[in-house]
């Protein structure tokens, strides 16, 4: 190891490490691109409603990704979508990480938790989920919130799952110790001592996690579950499956998938090169 890389820290050697992945880099720049399209949609295409005289057109110059049976440009409605499916994506891998996070590392911290927290884990993982998310869902009815909170409430367990395993190596190091014996309050050492030890996995399980509860959104809006107001890939797959579309007008279900497709592979990708780049030893 060079002296140089023996002045870096942690943080430091770990983003040198990602730059070196072309892989990584491409990723992060593929979901930047996505977030980029999501936040400026209106900038790039019309809000796809009404009726358009095209109906059913293939791609051209005029409609790059065609129109659906409607005549509504297919190209808007996968813009359109991704503000939605990211939305939805980043709010429940958010209030999944909270959950997890809180119950990991109390069950680590506070041994008698952490039994009673361990069943609620192992019972969450061994649920049924896409079952329990289409029953909870259709009940409360169909809308971008009840999205948010059903893929989030049967996403938190791998998270939490997860953080319990870091955090209880940090558990029973020397500084948490001396942070106990100097008086610190458990809310003092766990804030100061446990969060930011568990933060990198934390990092990962957000990408991970972001790229499932899209996955979900766009499993629920095809089955009719989403916002019938708001467009997300998913809904553009439904209403393909509704009017016919998927066997007649292949257009209008390659690009939403393929929107799909990159972003779980992008993150994947992600995901992978993170965590080659925080294996120290291995770029020594």
């Amino acid at each position: 190891m060079t002296a140089v890389a023996m002045e870096l820290t942690p943080r430091q050697r770990t983003w040198s490490a990602f730059r070196r992945n072309p892989l990584g880099m491409a990723s992060g720049g593929l979901l930047l691109l996505l977030a980029l399209v999501a936040i400026c949609a209106p900038l790039i295409a019309p809000f796809p409603e009404g009726y358009g005289a095209d109906t059913s057109q293939p791609p051209s110059a005029a409609h790059w990704f065609g129109t659906d049976d409607i005549g509504q440009d297919v190209f808007a409605q996968v813009v359109w979508g991704t503000r939605v499916s990211m939305a939805v994506g980043v709010s429940a891998s958010v209030l999944a990480i909270v959950i997890g996070l809180l119950i990991g590392v109390s069950a680590a911290y506070f041994r008698r938790l952490d039994t009673p927290l361990g069943v609620l884990v192992d019972l969450s993982l061994s649920l049924p989920v896409l079952p329990l998310m289409i029953l909870v869902a259709a009940l409360a009815g169909p809308s971008v919130r009840t999205l948010i909170v059903v893929i989030a409430l049967f996403s938190w367990p791998e998270v939490a799952r997860v953080v319990r395993s870091q955090a209880l190596a940090i558990v029973p190091m020397p500084f948490v110790s001396a942070a106990k014996v100097v008086g610190g309050s458990a809310l003092w050492i766990v804030r100061t001592h446990l969060l930011p030890g568990v933060i990198p996995v934390v990092g990962v399980s957000v990408v991970l996690t972001t790229s499932r509860a899209v996955l979900a959104e766009a499993g629920l809006s095809f089955l009719g579950l989403g916002d019938p107001n708001s467009w997300s890939w998913g809904t553009i797959l439904h209403k393909a499956q509704q009017s016919g579309s998927l066997a007649s007008a292949w257009w209008t279900t390659l690009f939403p998938s393929l929107a799909i497709l990159l972003l779980v592979l992008s993150t994947t990708l992600l995901s992978v090169a993170y965590n080659d780049a925080r294996d120290h030893r291995s770029n020594s």
